[in-house]
């Protein structure tokens, strides 16, 4: 079951992060502290001892400097970005990306938050990316590129009504 992350976890979550840096953006131990202070949900899961799987959202109003965070922020009043979901290689296609998923829709339906937000890479492509928050439910908002056109994302909503199942996977155990 997904749990709070706490200091004592950010080796790991810093080693997920760069296992899948081509997919995500850098993080570094500075940084790390910062968002882990002012995100809304930072989560992870354990599997035999060891953190397999962590996520890291935010809600509108935070002091993050992610372009992709700011796209949302200038057209969204209400949201809950989730800026990373990382899930160990070993750890893929048993449910933990979805039940963190869970956490998220949990915390958005319980505060009354419209819409749960993310990217994912389309230029370079990130099909399983892509294949997860689809079967999740997930549509596309808009596109934009980054690192001098290099990059090219997905921008993605899904909407959350108050007390309502969550849709696709996100409510499958």
């Amino acid at each position: 079951m997904p749990r709070d992350a706490t200091p004592a976890d950010f080796a790991a979550i810093l080693a997920l992060n760069e296992a899948f840096v081509a997919v995500l953006s850098p993080l570094d131990g500075e940084r790390l502290a910062r968002l882990h202070a002012q995100a809304e949900l930072h989560r992870v899961i354990e599997q035999d001892g060891r953190v397999a799987a962590f996520l890291l959202a935010f809600r509108e109003g935070a002091d993050y400097d992610s372009p992709n965070y700011r796209w949302f922020a200038q057209r969204q009043a209400r949201f809950l970005y989730v800026d990373r979901i990382v899930v160990a290689g070993d750890a893929q296609a048993r449910g933990a990306g979805s039940r963190l998923y869970r956490d998220v829709y949990a915390r958005a339906s319980r505060d009354g938050v419209p819409l749960i937000t993310c990217e994912f890479d389309i230029e370079p492509p990130n099909p399983a990316s892509a294949r997860f928050h689809a079967r999740l439910g997930f549509r596309e908002v808009g596109r934009q590129q980054l690192d001098h056109g290099s990059k090219t994302v997905s921008l993605q909503a899904l909407d959350v009504v108050a007390g309502n199942t969550p849709p696709g996977k996100i409510g499958a155990g």
